[in-house]
């Protein structure tokens, strides 16, 4: 900001003086530095509002300029074969016709300049860097959430990791906020972005790229992708459902997490501990390390205990899996049972009484 500021008034500073050194001579230096600095007010505001916009409309806005001059170049031959020079009529329609079409090839040229295809030029993806394949956007919500760090860490992600200066100012608003909550989380959204930038097998590219129209982060995203054609990796439920109205792919955390899940069939049986009473009556409620929710029939009574349960169903829905099982409690009983040491004897008197049996049998036909 600094720089920005020095350059600037150094640049007003030498226009105003400039237009005051070669004014005319019925112009007094004041006046005439006033209007070169204003020249010069209006040279930056200009400057600051082209370099918001995206190349393609740059390129667009330039050729059609560029066609207006062309046209008006054109226009003027012809005035100037039916007398411009010396009609002021003429010479009237000439600069109206000049600026007219300037300002039609302008606005022309960048509305349209997104139908541009710049792939062949090899599209700017941020600090100078031409766009590569494989650019994946980071969302502001799973830089938060951080598992997409350690997913980098595995070395599961190629290509490169691209970060929005948006984004990062979106991150910066969260960790200054006055609501702890929201402080902690964006200070480890920093802190997640940092480590990722830290990994040697990981490229991190910080663009600045933004779209001054677009008063959402999300639509910015999705801009941002559909100009990079790239991907965006998120975990926020309605991004991905206008990314893909859009036509934007999008690469969702939470799917990720729900497709690396175990697969669980019914009929087979698992080991869980109960941690709470269910809704239902007689039942508990289990969770899987990697968070899943086991509802247990007939287990109200076990809770704070590990079970052997057997799945009887598994219900998919979008929050995740849900996993559903029964408690046999005689079977539980039975395999105690047979495990302690008393209960072994009993079952192995138990045998020995039924072979014993016919033993007694046939000693008592033969007397």
């Amino acid at each position: 900001m600094l720089d920005f500021i020095i350059f600037r008034s150094f640049f007003v500073l030498i226009l105003a003086v400039a237009a005051g050194y070669f004014r005319p001579e019925s112009v007094p230096f004041p006046v005439a530095a006033g209007v070169g600095a204003g020249i010069a007010l209006v040279a930056i505001v200009l400057e600051r509002r082209i370099a918001r916009i995206s190349l393609k409309r740059f390129f667009g806005l330039a050729s059609g300029v560029t066609a207006g001059l062309v046209c008006a170049a054109l226009l003027s031959l012809v005035l100037d074969r039916l007398g411009a020079s010396t009609s002021p009529t003429l010479r009237l329609v000439e600069v109206i016709s000049l600026v007219m079409l300037a300002y039609f090839g302008a606005v022309i040229g960048a509305e349209k300049g997104e139908m541009l295809n710049l792939a062949a030029f090899g599209e700017p993806g941020g600090e100078g860097e031409p766009a590569k394949p494989g650019q994946k956007i980071l969302d502001t919500s799973v830089i938060i959430d951080g598992r997409i760090a350690d997913i980098a860490d595995t070395g599961f992600l190629d290509g490169t990791l691209v970060v929005p200066q948006f984004v990062l100012h979106e991150l910066q608003m969260v960790a200054d906020s006055a609501d702890s909550m929201k402080r902690n989380r964006g200070r480890r959204g920093l802190d997640v972005l940092q480590r990722i930038q830290k990994m040697t097998n990981v490229k991190v590219q910080i663009v600045s790229e933004d779209f001054p129209q677009v008063r959402e982060v999300d639509m910015k995203l999705i801009e941002l992708a559909r100009l990079y054609h790239a991907k965006i990796i998120t975990n926020d439920f309605n991004l991905n459902k206008v990314a893909h109205v859009r036509g934007v792919e999008v690469l969702n955390i939470n799917e990720l997490a729900n497709s690396l899940k175990p697969i669980v069939l019914p009929g087979e049986l698992m080991r869980v501990f109960i941690q709470k009473e269910g809704k239902e009556y007689n039942q508990g409620v289990a969770y899987l390390d990697d968070g899943t929710m086991v509802v247990v029939d007939n287990a109200r009574r076990m809770i704070s205990k590990t079970l052997d349960v057997t799945v009887t169903s598994v219900l998919q829905t979008t929050a995740g899996k849900m996993i559903f099982g029964k408690y046999d409690e005689r079977a539980a009983h039975a395999m105690a049972n047979a495990a302690s040491p008393v209960g072994a004897g009993a079952v192995a008197a138990g045998v020995e009484r039924r072979e014993a049996a016919p033993r007694r049998e046939e000693a008592l036909g033969e007397n």
